[in-house]
């Protein structure tokens, strides 16, 4: 059959084979042909199809008979589908099904519920007869049954540690049954009263006679008709509750208060006697005397004596109330050990730190004795052996140092403190006017508070505050030199700061003298200028002694400056009081006016005797003080000043009678006549910086406004000619005044005339 069906090539049945040339079409033969070798080819197939099925015609027949079963199989399912679906909607079956299955699952959830309900009821009245129970074994003084019976029903309930009756906050009370809340509630008194029975019990134990000095400790205990309790019942009963430290923190108050205090207290030495009473069967009490010592104390034995008391105290409650149960004496160290070790550090370890380096080293002993005695209390288990924490009596001891430079630190800041707060700043009598060493200068200088200034070459007086406290900083460098790296390091602070209390005292101290014109806020500039270079020079004289790890750190320079600028402020705020007070006096002459009146000339006379008195009383205050070239730059800046202001008020008078000038220069006179002792001072500390040239400046060419109003005296009794020509010759014109106002100074006192004409345009013509 494969055969039959292979592709027909039509080429094979045209004599032309070449059917794609279109030059050559299939003519009308060509295709008879083609159709009847194409009808002869389908005949010979048909022929070998027939002769296929005929000799195939079993095979074929099988074939059709099976596929005839399969439809009739395939109508009976149909039909029996049919029949089933039918059934199916005629009596919903599955409904019946779900409806059954539901309804045993309700049964079963029923059941169930039941079951777990009588679990929980049973659970409930078997821990409410628990709870019972242990307030009958409470009653009954069961300590330890009634205890373990709390730490289990406490599992029960599921309560966390702490919770106690109040366990779950306002929200999961909400949420939990009513039961649960009874249950807990219920729990939490039995908890309460079991933990108040308790400490009754502990209290009644252990009891201090105060009038006797003992600590007893009964063994038999008795409480409310409960007799025979044993105190090692009540510690496991307390320990299995777990609330050990609560129960023995009452105890720890007491041992601290009444056993420890007394032992540790300085002055008051003790020790202790055990005493045992006992029946032939068992012991019934243990007693702790305490007794005085009556062996002498010195820090050494002292802190020996201390440690073996405590050593001692420890070993009785560790035996006679924790009966050597290691975890009973942890807690009970935990209670105690850190106001103990408090005690012993305020008490003895602090008082014993030695107050001068050089007992440093006999420290080491007391050292060695406290290590020692925390190694003991490790061996009792009474502190713990890994944690560094509990070691604060050897970390304390060994920083000896520290302490030591620190309490070094706070003296030596407490006693610049008080020499500071009680120095009053009061100028001796020798360093005033009145004074009777005030001409003898070299017996001045030879005085207490006369000191020199380092980088000034010059020497001043100041306050004892001041000597005193650079002798303490003096002092406590050279400690610092001496010293370990440590204590030189706080020794190094303390002088800073001692340094830097004047500066946070003193002005505070003296704020009302400051805002007035005195010797005290001359002196007080004086300290600055002195500490100042003072701080300058400490690094020149100690930095090289210094311990090499300080001397990258000593610094004193910087506050310099700030005592400098300190001084300096001072100096000006007095100049300005000064200037102010001149200000006034000189306002109320009224710019000079009309002085050829009585009333007007007794009113300027007025006011140039306040400048005297002004300037005499600054002349008498500086002068002793202040460092000359100090004294004579602010002293000319003071008469610059109030001189300037006097000659320009003078000046711009107008049309001046003949008397008018003659007051106006008598009343220059009598300032420049009763100033002459404070320009002979000025003219003396001139002498001084200068004494090899053969004149020394003139105060007019320091104070040109003193030679200016010399010049004005003498101008205003001077003819108009003599005028103009000290004017052409320059005389005048080197005493400061300028053409304008010498033109308006003749213009003031001389009418117009030719001659004053002439003299105008000649000086408003001269060279100047």
């Amino acid at each position: 059959m494969d055969a039959l069906f292979d592709s027909i090539n039509v080429r094979d049945l045209l004599s032309a084979r070449d059917l794609s040339d279109p030059t050559c079409p299939l003519s009308a033969p060509d295709l008879r042909l083609l159709i009847q070798r194409l009808e002869s080819h389908s005949l010979h197939i048909k022929s070998k199809v027939g002769s296929y099925l005929l000799s195939h015609h079993h095979h074929f027949a099988s074939l059709f008979s099976l596929c005839n079963d399969a439809v009739s199989h395939s109508d009976i399912i149909s039909s029996d589908l049919s029949d089933l679906f039918r059934l199916i909607s005629d009596r919903p079956i599955d409904v019946e099904i779900r409806d059954l299955i539901e309804e045993l699952s309700e049964k079963t959830r029923e059941a169930r519920t039941r079951r777990e309900l009588l679990e929980l009821a049973r659970a409930v009245v078997e821990i409410s007869e628990r709870l019972k129970g242990v307030r009958e074994g409470i009653r009954n003084g069961q300590l330890k049954f009634a205890a373990e019976e709390v730490r289990e029903l406490k599992k029960a309930l599921r309560l966390r540690d702490g919770d106690g009756g109040d366990v779950a906050d306002e929200s999961e009370r909400e949420r939990e049954p009513v039961v649960y809340g009874l249950l807990k509630k219920e729990w939490s008194d039995c908890f309460e009263e079991i933990q108040e029975v308790l400490v009754k019990f502990m209290q009644n134990a252990v009891r201090f006679e105060r009038d006797t000095n003992r600590l007893l400790v009964q063994y038999r205990l008795s409480l409310d008709g409960v007799d025979g309790i044993e105190l090692r019942t009540v510690l496991e009963a307390m320990d299995v509750v777990g609330i050990l430290d609560y129960g023995l923190a009452k105890l720890a108050d007491l041992i601290i208060k009444y056993v420890v205090s007394p032992a540790v207290n300085r002055g008051s030495p003790i020790s202790f006697v055990e005493e045992l009473n006992q029946d032939p069967k068992e012991m019934t009490e243990a007693v702790l005397k305490i007794v005085p010592s009556v062996e002498p104390m010195i820090e050494n034995v002292e802190g020996e004596a201390i440690y073996s008391a405590i050593i001692q105290l420890i070993k009785f409650i560790g035996k006679r109330i924790c009966f050597e149960n290691g975890s009973w004496i942890q807690s009970f160290g935990r209670l105690t050990w850190h106001r103990i070790s408090e005690l012993i550090i305020c008490n003895f370890l602090s008082k014993v730190v030695p107050k001068d380096a050089s007992k440093l080293a006999d420290f080491q002993k007391i050292i060695e004795c406290t290590s020692q005695f925390e190694t003991a209390l490790k061996e009792m288990m009474f502190i713990s052996a890994s944690d560094n924490k509990d070691e604060r009596l050897s970390n304390f001891a060994e920083n000896v140092e520290v302490h030591f430079a620190s309490r070094k630190k706070k003296e030596i800041l407490g006693k610049a403190r008080k020499l500071l707060l009680q120095c009053d700043f009061d100028v001796p009598q020798e360093y005033t006017r009145k004074g009777p060493m005030l001409k003898d200068r070299a017996a001045i200088n030879s005085y207490e508070q006369v000191v020199d200034l380092l980088f000034l070459s010059e020497r001043c007086v100041v306050s004892k505050a001041a000597i005193q406290l650079m002798e303490l900083v003096h002092q406590t460098l050279k400690d610092v030199c001496l010293s370990s790296t440590r204590v030189a390091l706080e020794f190094y602070r303390a002088a800073r700061d001692a340094i830097l209390l004047y500066e946070v005292i003193i002005p505070v101290k003296l704020e009302k003298q400051l805002d007035g014109i005195n010797q005290v806020a001359v002196l007080m500039h004086n300290d600055c200028l002195y500490l100042s270079q003072e701080i300058l020079g400490l690094a020149f004289e100690y930095r090289s002694d210094f311990p090499s790890s300080i001397k990258e750190h000593a610094i004193f320079v910087d506050m310099a400056p700030r005592f400098h600028l300190m001084a300096e402020e001072i100096l000006q705020k007095q100049i300005q009081l000064i200037l102010y007070n001149l200000k006034e006096a000189v306002d109320g002459a009224d710019g000079f006016q009309n002085t050829q009146l009585k009333q007007q000339f007794e009113l300027a006379k007025f006011s140039i005797d306040q400048v005297i008195f002004i300037l005499e009383k600054v002349h008498i205050i500086w002068e002793p003080l202040l460092l000359p070239s100090t004294y004579k730059r602010s002293m000319c800046m003071v008469l610059e000043s109030v001189f300037s202001r006097i000659t320009r008020d003078i000046l711009l008078l107008d049309d001046l009678a003949a008397d008018e000038t003659l007051q106006l220069q008598r009343l220059i006179h009598r300032m420049l006549e009763n100033l002459s002792s404070l320009f002979e001072s000025l003219d003396a500390d001139s002498q001084k910086e200068k004494p090899r040239e053969d004149s020394t400046p003139s105060l007019d060419n320091i104070i040109p406004s003193l030679c200016k109003i010399r010049k004005l005296a003498e101008l205003l009794d001077m003819p108009l000619k003599s005028i103009t020509t000290a004017w052409e010759s320059g005389e005048v014109v080197s005493c400061g005044f300028t053409a304008l106002e010498l033109k308006d100074f003749i213009k003031g006192i001389f009418t117009d005339s030719p001659l004053r004409k002439e003299c105008l345009w000649r000086i408003e013509n001269s060279r100047f």
